[in-house]
């Protein structure tokens, strides 16, 4: 029996150690591995961000495509020190290199050269725009900053409030008043009586106005005048009632759309490029330039001349040999504001340039062509 024992004993033994053998002689099931995450810019050297560039790891699948801001996000990139590249049609390719952590963020920012010296900006000054629609006088007394305090559409999204009152009492001489419904008044130098409210020109009933229950996202822009004296004439129903302070509430709607950001995609473009369809400026003997025989004509966008907005765009198209920017080539490397890139695009077809020579013959150019919106008057 005690050898049966034994026996028994040594065959467990063996099967024991076959496992043990097995398991050894496999791979250990492929743990998890650490990862982190790399946000930044691509930015040209000037400063201005670049959207469409391409950023990726090096050595690595792993690519991102930078939007409107130059942004970027790059997940699940391995712990460690990698090297991250970015490069754009246009713009000399670049690199750094940066260290990742477990579960961790890291940024960069990442600044291209150009390829080729940058054309002079088209300079598009303002002159003095007779404003038309419902939202004339607004304008215009928003160009002329008398009088009242404003509160424009791109204030209210940059800060994005979650109600009016929290929007409206960061002006100064405007004070918020617990009422004894529970909701909040608008007074203003500390007076305890309600000011009037306007909405698109129309007067609200009288009393306390719900002003919360007006979404902020819904107004193109806001005048608060404190009292009786500077409200505009047409929003006074009496010098008494003005004296509580005057609120003009304007709505967005159709005629205040914003449009759809252009943003420039260079997938195309650098097939083109490659298959020396399209040249870039660095390579022709003479680059495009507009020709000065034929002034382009750009209309600044009333809403941004009457807030005194700055801004720059810098677009990239294709100029054929003949001079005209070929249709579908349009896009915006770089802009301030949505309503500057609409209103290139709505110009730009109509452009005539001094084509592009190379060696002797005018070829296609992809440009990059600079516009500065200096709102002068």
């Amino acid at each position: 029996m005690s050898h049966r024992v034994a026996a028994r004993d040594q065959i467990t033994q063996l099967w024991l150690a076959a496992v043990v053998s097995l398991v050894l002689t496999f791979p250990e099931p492929a743990r998890s591995q650490a990862t982190g995450s790399i946000v930044g810019r691509v930015t040209a050297e000037t400063g201005i961000a670049l959207s469409g560039a391409d950023v990726g790891i090096v050595g690595t699948t792993l690519r991102a495509i930078t939007d409107e801001r130059g942004a970027f996000r790059l997940t699940g990139v391995s712990t460690g020190t990698s090297e991250v590249r970015a490069r754009r049609l246009g713009f000399r390719p670049e690199s750094t290199r940066i260290d990742v952590h477990d579960g961790g963020t890291s940024n960069v920012e990442l600044r291209l050269p150009v390829l080729a010296e940058d054309l002079r900006p088209v300079v598009v000054r303002g002159k003095k725009i007779e404003y038309s629609g419902r939202l004339a006088g607004y304008y215009e007394r928003l160009d002329r900053r008398s009088g009242g305090v404003f509160i424009t559409r791109d204030q209210i999204d940059r800060e994005n409030p979650r109600n009016l009152t929290q929007l409206m009492q960061r002006v100064p001489g405007v004070t918020l008043q617990r009422l004894r419904s529970g909701g909040v008044g608008l007074r203003m130098r500390d007076r305890n009586c309600v000011p009037l409210v306007w909405l698109d020109g129309n007067a609200l009933p009288m009393g306390e106005a719900d002003l919360d229950g007006i979404q902020p996202k819904s107004l193109e822009g806001i005048e608060i005048y404190l009292g009786s004296t500077t409200a505009p004439f047409q929003y006074n129903w009496t010098r008494n009632s003005a004296a509580c302070g005057t609120v003009l509430l304007w709505t967005r709607g159709l005629d205040t759309q914003v449009p759809h950001e252009t943003i420039s995609s260079p997938g195309e473009l650098e097939a083109l490029v490659a298959s020396l369809s399209v040249f870039t400026a660095d390579q022709v003997d003479r680059v495009a330039v507009l020709d000065s025989m034929s002034p382009l004509r750009i209309p600044y966008p009333p809403a941004l001349y009457a807030a005194h907005t700055r801004g720059l765009v810098l677009a990239e198209f294709v100029v054929d040999a003949q001079g005209h920017v070929e249709d579908d080539t349009f896009g915006v490397i770089s802009s301030t504001h949505p309503l500057f890139s609409a209103a290139v695009r709505g110009a730009i077809n109509g452009a005539v340039f001094m084509p592009a020579l190379r060696a002797g013959k005018p070829v296609r150019q992809l440009v990059h062509q600079p516009f500065e919106f200096t709102g002068t008057k």
